[in-house]
């Protein structure tokens, strides 16, 4: 084998990406394409009484103006569709921002135009808007995806109540929205009763049934085609289906001819989710060695009057530590506002709680906060039933590692006693951690008779590096050069993939990939020991090895090129092989410098150990972890969404004043990885890796805050009111 896999090889698509080769969704050529605009709601809570398109229809190359009385009734797909409506279907306003209309026309300048002519009467209800002021009607909602929004082992409450150490905290981060570079975008083309959708989409084949659930069809994959070769960003936003896609749909099917939208900057503030408003009590009970004894978690988010769904998870307070008496309660508050999801890292809000106060518990203790989680680390998950050992766990090496690359020991405990010239100095650490899905998968491998590979798997290259590892994966497993595969993702066409979510993309297709080579390898290979014609004729096929596109045994070679020519058609081979969810782990720990005048913070040094399983391309890897501690700095010190609490409108909807980290406020960043020395053949054991890295990088620079001035904040984003 060419043992391709592991090594950070470039991305495959980087030249396509950098020179514009690169076709995203709204790049796709279509013939005669129509564009569309929305209309969006001003009220957040009431119902439309009049719709007037008279001035919009008489503006030029308007098409048509299409309402709640046009459109045809939908069914509402399941999760992951994550609206409990579906708008356009009545009267009904559920929040600011909501499509009312949908404008066409023949280009995209007289589509919003004309949408900005349309005239709308409501009747206005009064929105409720500050989860602060309903605090008292929180509720336990429903179980979400099978998953209980409270759980408990032991009794917390008590040992709470014994515990000689106890640390009682609140934390709370505002309502934070995704921002990928790339817009959503839907283009819509019917033909003969059949639907291609060109869409900026995390799961090609989830979107499919959604939008054949909504329009009712039987076989979605023979009615429903949806393409989507590449994506810029999602993050949870385009996971995968919302509104703006069944009503395009839906437009193009009325008028005749494909629609073409791509929502505004401001449009995906309402239309696609975002991560909830988080209010956090915490409880930690501990002995006087540092052993915890209790862990009360109550956590509190904002939801809507139809959709009680809550995305922001409590693992680690069930799993992470050591603890005999858990109870965890996940609460909801129903407020006038978009539904929420799914946000890169969604357990981090919860997470940053739990990690702060383990900071505040080693101050407490007078223990180191490294050494406060070695005594409460566990390799058993004890919420499973029976309890059960975490597969490989190396979170103890991941601290070992990353601390002395960092130099902690050098740390001086106090706070507010280092100090660089006019800056104080910090530092902080934080366990990091996050679940990874592994959803039932499958490629579709085919040597071509020039000696060439392709492989085909409906997942998609969100930015991660999809294409480059599959394409490792195959090439090592076929024996051929890198340059010799090509690897074609995003198309409901190929076999059906996991979407790109949940950490599942590599846990999900690496197994059916690496399957698919082998065994197109082994049907090459007994095509030339069973040909007269090669020279590895009568050669047993256990004996051939092949390597760098050559098959060798015995002394003799032969070549995939002259053997699939003599052949004179394609070999193909699918594969499936399943891998199983779990957890992947790790260790951040960073340096913050305070400018205590001015109230200026900057990250200045980050160093992280992983424990990802076996490490496919350490190139991208590393690029996921600076994402990571982008994504941290993000929401510890910049990143809220405001909402004026009277209308319910986004006031900062877009990148102007929704701030994100630029380039100048990330340092360089140290990742290390603990993979084992002996990397497994068979591709099992991987875990999804993309969202750990940014799950404790939050709590890491509020603890290290409290390390350089003394100040222990606990309301992100950590911006300089609050340190002044």
């Amino acid at each position: 084998m060419s043992g391709l896999v592991g090594k950070g090889v470039a991305r495959v698509d980087g030249r396509a990406k950098v020179t514009g080769a690169a076709r995203y969704a709204a790049d796709q050529e279509v013939s005669g394409v129509l564009h569309g605009a929305l209309v969006m709601s001003t009220i957040a809570r009431g119902e439309v009484l009049e719709i007037d398109g008279r001035a919009a229809l008489a503006h030029p190359g308007v098409v048509a103006v299409y309402t709640h009385a046009d459109l045809r009734r939908l069914n509402l797909p399941n999760f992951p569709y994550n609206r409990r409506f579906i708008p356009m279907q009545d009267t009904r306003v559920h929040q600011q921002g909501q499509p009312v209309a949908y404008v066409v026309a023949e280009t995209l300048e007289q589509a919003q135009e004309g949408a900005a002519l349309v005239k709308v009467r409501y009747r206005a209800e009064e929105p409720v808007v500050r989860m602060a002021d309903v605090l008292g009607e929180a509720f336990l909602p429903e179980r979400f995806r099978d998953r209980p929004n409270e759980i408990a082992r032991g009794d917390a409450a008590a040992a709470f109540e014994q515990a000689p150490v106890r640390v009682d905290r609140t934390y709370s981060s505002p309502m934070h929205h995704h921002n990928p570079i790339e817009p959503h975008t839907t283009t819509a083309v019917w033909e003969n009763g059949t639907l291609t959708l060109y869409e900026s989409t995390q799961g090609v084949v989830f979107a499919r049934d959604a939008v054949a659930t909504a329009f009712g069809f039987d076989q979605p994959a023979e009615k429903v085609r949806v393409v989507s070769p590449y994506l810029g960003g999602g993050f949870g936003a385009k996971g995968p289906t919302y509104p703006h896609t069944l009503l395009t749909a839906a437009v193009a099917e009325l008028c005749g001819r494909p629609v073409r939208l791509v929502l505004s900057r401001a449009q995906m503030y309402t239309s696609n989710g975002h991560r909830a408003e988080h209010r956090h009590h915490l409880r930690l009970g501990a002995d006087r060695q540092g052993r915890l004894t209790a862990i009360e978690s109550t956590s509190t988010a904002q939801v809507t009057r139809v959709d009680e769904a809550i995305y922001n998870g409590s693992e680690s307070a069930v799993r992470l530590y050591a603890c005999p008496n858990v109870h965890v309660r996940q609460l909801g508050v129903r407020l006038d506002l978009p539904t929420s999801s799914y946000m890169r890292s969604p357990e981090t809000t919860a997470h940053f709680g739990l990690e702060t106060a383990m900071d505040e518990l080693s101050y407490e203790l007078g223990i180191d906060p490294v050494e406060l989680r070695v005594r409460n680390h566990t390799d058993v998950d004890q919420q499973a039933d029976p309890p059960a050992p975490y597969p490989g766990k190396r979170l103890l090496e991941c601290y070992r590692v990353a601390a002395e690359a960092f130099g902690w020991s050098r740390r001086r405990p106090k706070p507010g006693t280092t100090r660089d010239g006019d800056e104080y100095v910090g530092w902080g650490m934080a366990t990091e951690t996050h679940t990874h899905a592994a959803i039932p998968s499958q490629a579709r491998l085919t040597v071509g008779t020039d000696g060439r590979a392709t492989l085909r798997t409906a997942t998609q290259e969100i930015g991660t590096g999809t294409y480059t590892v599959l394409t490792q994966i195959a090439a090592e497993g076929l024996g051929l050069p890198l340059g010799h595969v090509t690897t074609l993702l995003g198309d409901t066409a190929y076999p059906a993939a996991s979407l790109s979510a949940g950490s599942a993309t590599m846990p999900s297709v690496a197994g059916p990939a690496a399957e698919a080579a082998g065994q197109a390898r082994q049907a090459v290979i007994a095509l030339a020991v069973a040909d007269p014609r090669s020279p590895l004729h009568g050669v047993p096929a256990g004996e051939v090895v092949a390597e760098n596109g050559r098959l060798s045994a015995r002394g003799r070679t032969d070549t995939y090129r002259d053997v699939m020519r003599r052949h004179g058609r394609p070999v193909e081979a699918t594969g499936s092989r399943r891998n199983t969810g779990g957890h992947a782990f790790g260790a951040v720990f960073l340096e913050v410098r305070i400018h205590p005048r001015l109230g200026r913070l900057r990250v200045s040094r980050v160093v992280a150990a992983y424990d990802l399983g076996r490490v496919l391309n350490r190139r991208t890897a590393r690029g996921q972890v600076i994402g990571g501690v982008t994504w941290g700095i993000g929401f510890a010190l910049m990143e809220h969404t405001m909402v004026d609490p009277n209308t319910a409108r986004v006031v900062n909807p877009n990148l102007s004043t929704y701030l994100v980290p630029v380039c100048a406020d990330v340092p360089s960043v140290e990742a290390l990885f603990v993979d084992p020395e002996e990397p497994n053949a068979e591709l099992t054991g991987i875990r999804g890796f993309g969202e750990t890295p940014g799950t404790g990088v939050p709590a890491a620079i509020g603890n290290a805050i409290y390390h350089a001035i003394g100040r222990r904040l606990r309301d992100v984003p950590f911006t300089q009111d609050k340190l002044l």
